[in-house]
């Protein structure tokens, strides 16, 4: 790889789960792929300094900032990364695009349809100026995901005529996990539909080359109380205790249809 390469100045919002992630895939990038541009860590936003601070010293980032307004208005930033919870991704990409940066957003796109028809509307006014923008479906570059793209396409599989899909985690079914930021509705949108449903969704579409048109869905929350984020720590340390509704869902399940005329079925 030539070091004159053109920088391409990276700025990411967000440092918890999906932060981390995308500091290491940005970090290590050029390792796989050979890119025309050579990604710079340029400034990781966060409300806290001290936190924002410790996780960019850990995760390789050159700077801080704790308004992302000022990250995006950064003339070192090329491309803003999204990794906030849900509630806050239709502001950042708009304003992002608007200033002319690429965008790269963490799924679900947004938590109502509102917010992801401006932000689409967004992302086409801007692709007209040369600035692109995508949703960060990761599981369409695993390789048997692109193969089975590459046998739909080339027809070997005939005619597409049901789709199954399913995306089943147990990593909250403990009832003690504490009440994060992704299962309450104001913050995430959904639970299971949007955290883990939004990827067999795009991953279903993307192999078979079609749209859903059509869905008729249930959904279940069935543990509908959870220890508070703080009252789950003092547990720990035995000197707190209190709950808060969970009011994301636990559970979905879909039929649907693709425009195409293939039905589908979905578990998340």
């Amino acid at each position: 790889m030539s070091d004159n390469r053109p920088a391409l100045g990276v700025g990411l919002v967000g440092y918890a789960f999906m932060g981390r992630v995308h500091s290491q895939a940005w970090r290590s990038v050029g390792a796989f792929f050979d890119l025309p541009l050579a990604p710079s860590m340029t400034v990781l936003a966060g409300r806290s300094q001290q936190a924002a601070t410790t996780a960019a010293a850990q995760l390789g980032w050159a700077a801080v900032e704790t308004d992302w307004k000022n990250l995006i208005n950064r003339d070192d930033v090329d491309i803003v990364d999204i990794c906030t919870p849900g509630d806050s991704h239709a502001e950042i990409a708009v304003a992002a695009l608007a200033a002319g940066k690429h965008v790269i957003v963490e799924k679900p796109l947004a938590n109502t349809v509102a917010e992801a028809e401006a932000m689409a509307a967004a992302a086409a006014e801007a692709s007209a100026r040369g600035v692109r923008s995508m949703v960060a479906f990761n599981y369409r570059r695993v390789p048997a995901v692109a193969l089975a793209r590459q046998l739909v396409e080339q027809g070997r599989l005939g005619t597409i005529r049901h789709v199954r899909a399913q995306y089943l985690q147990d990593w909250i079914t403990d009832p003690a996990f504490p009440l994060v930021w992704r299962l309450q509705k104001d913050k995430a949108g959904s639970g299971a539909l949007g955290d883990i449903g939004a990827h067999i969704i795009d991953t279903a579409q993307y192999i078979t080359g079609d749209l859903l048109t059509g869905v008729s869905a249930i959904t279940e929350t069935f543990i509908k109380q959870r220890p508070l984020a703080e009252a789950s720590a003092g547990l720990a340390a035995g000197t707190a205790e209190g709950t808060g509704e969970v009011t994301v869902d636990d559970a979905a399940l879909f039929i649907g249809r693709f425009a195409g005329g293939a039905l589908a079925s979905f578990e998340a």
